[in-house]
């Protein structure tokens, strides 16, 4: 049943002078997806690069009490843009005109439909860096690294996209244009509003600009891959490495499963017999890197390590982090299906946490691979399946339960950062308890008492379960 009728077409068509609305079934159909699962049809679509004209469509939603589902390039793995309720889809990818850096304030102002990768670019240009890399940079706007607040690989060291976010434009579920934070690093005036919409995947309102901090660029980097015969070995010198005060940018684990997958999908020389790979970089002064080198690969090898290759030049070291990204377009040869899960625990239980998926994967008979930011604690946990093999996709919806248990019980969470959406949505209160959760939903119901923002999202709706197929 459709949510906009004749006649709200035709105030939106007064309101959206400068944009475009879609109401043809076959571009509503373009947005009814994301990269989790299912489809979900919109009533329509807009697309405007005019925030007084998003305000004005805000208000107006507000009022007939009709979902808004704020949308960037749709790369979510949680279900994150999905018009589950119908309503509006709001394309915030046309939102990317502004891309400031701010030399002497050390900050970049961005609109939301921004791709992650060119403010990377830009702030190099300048010899700064903005820390927060998801895989999905190439492709995924600001806009939705700040919903979902996304990380990557440098985590680890750096922090995840909350950690550089000092100021935002925002528009309320009622239509208000509030600004949080501002262009100054120290900010302690009032509630830190700025933190509260960073990852609330868009049920709190439209971010219109941001201002993200920026930091110099380090003179270099130095990369090892350290090959262990366990994957339990691999998990403990991890936390070896953290504990004696060595702190990598990056520090990236691969089982045996993701390193053949790789090997078949393009020959890179990895070791098909090791039982895991860490991929590890550090990065600083070249004369303090030499040292930690030294001693990371020291102390691997005490701990299990078979082999630490260096690599010999800037063109192996890149070859090696190819590798990694290659993982997931690797996998996916295999079987059609792949559920990418992003369960994160303490570091101190990055083994014991190796030891359940390895259960998991043998008590329910997937095929579970798993690599991903092990320095944080950060695994994807991904299962390669067929989603048209009913009987296999009910083992499969039991074995991420169990991972999300898994993750629990060992003090994690259920997500580091993918994002809750409408998947994991049924385990929230696993973490929160009841009264966490409550809170939360009474946050939710102040800022958006028609609850038109992005509706069916990180709250369980009565009943809802993990559906895969």
């Amino acid at each position: 049943m459709k949510v906009v009728t004749a006649n709200h077409l035709q105030e939106i068509d007064a309101i959206i002078k400068t944009g475009k609305v879609y109401t043809d079934e076959s571009d509503r159909f373009s947005y009814s997806f994301d990269a989790s699962f299912g489809t979900y049809l919109p009533d329509l679509v807009i697309q405007t690069k005019s925030t007084e004209e998003l305000v004005s469509l805000v208000k107006f939603a507000n009022r007939e009490k009709i979902p808004l589902y704020p949308r960037g390039q749709s790369t979510s793995l949680s279900g994150g843009p999905l018009p589950v309720k119908g309503g509006i889809v709001l394309d915030l990818s046309v939102m990317n005109d502004i891309l400031e850096i701010h030399e002497e304030d050390l900050v970049a102002v961005v609109s939301p439909g921004v791709l992650t990768s060119n403010i990377h670019k830009a702030a190099e240009q300048k010899g700064f860096m903005y820390p927060p890399d998801p895989s999905s940079s190439h492709v995924s706007t600001i806009g939705g690294n700040l919903a979902e607040n996304s990380g990557g690989p440098r985590g680890l060291k750096y922090g995840v996209t909350k950690d550089y976010v000092i100021g935002l434009e925002v528009i309320t579920p009622e239509g208000e244009l509030i600004k949080t934070g501002g262009s100054t690093v120290k900010n302690v005036t009032g509630y830190d509003l700025t933190k509260l919409i960073v990852g609330s995947e868009g049920t709190l309102g439209i971010i219109t600009k941001a201002v993200l901090r920026l930091i110099p660029k380090p003179k270099a980097t130095a990369t090892i891959m350290v090959i262990f015969d366990s994957l339990v070995d691999a998990g403990s010198a991890i936390s070896k490495i953290l504990s004696v005060g060595i702190f990598p940018s990056k520090m990236e684990l691969m089982d045996q499963a993701s390193i053949v997958a790789v090997e078949q999908f393009e020959p890179l020389g990895l070791p098909v017999d090791a039982a895991a790979l860490i991929l590890i970089e550090m990065d600083g002064h070249p004369l303090a890197l030499q040292e930690e080198v030294a001693q990371a690969s020291e102390l691997c090898r005490a701990v299990g390590a078979r082999e630490v290759r260096i690599p010999k030049d800037k063109v192996e070291e890149a070859e090696l982090w190819r590798a990694r990204k290659l993982v997931s377009p690797a996998i996916v040869r295999i079987k059609p299906t792949k559920i990418s899960e992003d369960a994160t625990v303490p570091r101190s239980k990055i083994p014991q946490m190796c030891e359940r998926l390895q259960k998991i994967r043998d008590k329910y008979g997937v095929h579970l691979v798993v690599f991903g930011h092990a320095g944080d604690g950060n695994l994807h946990p991904n299962i390669i399946c067929d989603k048209t093999d009913k009987e296999e996709m009910s083992r499969v919806e039991l074995a991420v339960a169990d991972i999300f248990m898994a993750a629990i019980e060992l003090g994690g969470t259920l997500s580091g950062e993918h994002g809750i959406g409408m998947m994991k949505a049924p385990f929230m209160e696993m973490e929160l308890g009841a009264a966490g959760l409550d809170i939360m939903k009474r946050i939710k119901e102040v800022w958006d008492p028609n609850n038109i923002m992005n509706p069916g999202k990180i709250f369980p709706e009565p009943g809802q379960k993990l559906e895969l197929s």
